[in-house]
């Protein structure tokens, strides 16, 4: 590692084979966390190569822990690490998605230098995290939404995931959740924190079957936010979003700020599902579920998708699958 890190540190790049190999030796535990720590710090220095991308994406999907289960469905899911501290936008239209009855395959983790990630989330509502088939499948089957936690499927994930919350910055780390769930999903809603990341992300989806669509808003979000226009890439090519092409004015940042513990998020949690939300937290809800919406049914335009994404969360029907997922 030592002579890799000079090399690094002298702008070097890793050509796909060496980035995956890096990642191989990872998940062995080769490295040492200070070793570990000074490598993920140089791609906070730099921006990371497509090859880079590719190789550690590819070494990751390979080592991951394999399910056996139907890949026909949505993952919708950001890549974090953009300073926002919002509340849990993305997993919350996951469940808007799954109670319009559409299939929600999401993989999540827990926030590294945020407040509250997916699984924090998930975990305070007592939601047990598995990779066994039989539950998954269940989950699947009969709610129409499962929950990959991360680090039981990919074992560099595990090995990293305490430095990376004591380093408590986005690392490169952030970029590869996304792009690796181990079931990967017929469609999957990607969400980035910049524009360089987003084309990064197009690269490598346009060469995998998938439908897909990546948004990134213009201030900085890994999501659309409605407090900036936001710029999507999907199979069809690339467009800037308004607030208004949903339907919706644009807001304010702090209107949809988290608290400040994951307690203060889960009352906001259960205040958006339950229909008692601020209208602000309820319509950028709203908006990233009805982008996910548009990616299974790209014939469909935005504001229809926002009808169906709001008939799922006034109707009630995605707190019941919220509630059969978590056993409330």
């Amino acid at each position: 590692m030592k002579k890799l890190l000079n090399l690094l540190f002298e702008n070097y790049t890793l050509s796909e084979e060496e980035a995956y190999q890096i990642m191989v030796d990872i998940s062995e535990s080769k490295y040492s966390d200070i070793e570990i720590a000074s490598f993920l710090t140089v791609f906070n220095m730099r921006n990371i190569t497509l090859p880079e991308l590719n190789g550690y994406r590819r070494a990751l999907l390979d080592l991951c822990h394999q399910v056996n289960m139907p890949n026909q469905g949505l993952d919708i899911v950001g890549t974090g690490g953009d300073g926002k501290d919002t509340f849990n936008i993305s997993t919350l239209s996951a469940f808007v998605i799954a109670g319009a009855g559409e299939k929600v395959i999401k993989q999540g983790n827990y926030g590294a230098s945020s407040v509250s990630g997916s699984s924090n989330m998930l975990e305070n509502f007592g939601y047990e995290f598995s990779n066994n088939e039989t539950k998954l499948n269940r989950e699947y089957d009969e709610i129409g939404i499962t929950f990959l936690h991360a680090p039981l499927f990919h074992p560099a994930l595990k090995k990293v995931a305490p430095l990376r919350k004591s380093l408590g910055v986005k690392t490169f780390f952030n970029l590869m959740g996304p792009l690796v769930n181990p079931v990967q999903p017929t469609h999957q809603n990607l969400g980035t924190f910049d524009v360089k990341t987003a084309r990064l992300y197009h690269y490598v989806m346009q060469n995998s079957d998938n439908k897909f669509s990546i948004s990134t808003a213009l201030d900085g979000y890994d999501e659309i936010s409605l407090t900036s226009p936001t710029k999507v890439y999907t199979n069809e090519g690339e467009f800037l979003i308004q607030s208004q092409d949903f339907g919706f004015e644009t807001i304010k940042a702090e209107e949809i700020s988290g608290g400040i513990s994951i307690e203060d998020n889960a009352k906001i949690f259960l205040s958006v599902l339950k229909n008692e939300s601020s209208k602000a937290r309820k319509n950028v809800v709203l908006a990233n579920s009805a982008l996910g919406l548009k990616t299974i049914n790209p014939t469909k335009d935005l504001k229809e998708c926002v009808a169906i994404a709001e008939e799922s969360l006034s109707s009630g029907k995605a707190f019941e699958i919220f509630k059969k997922l978590t056993n409330r």
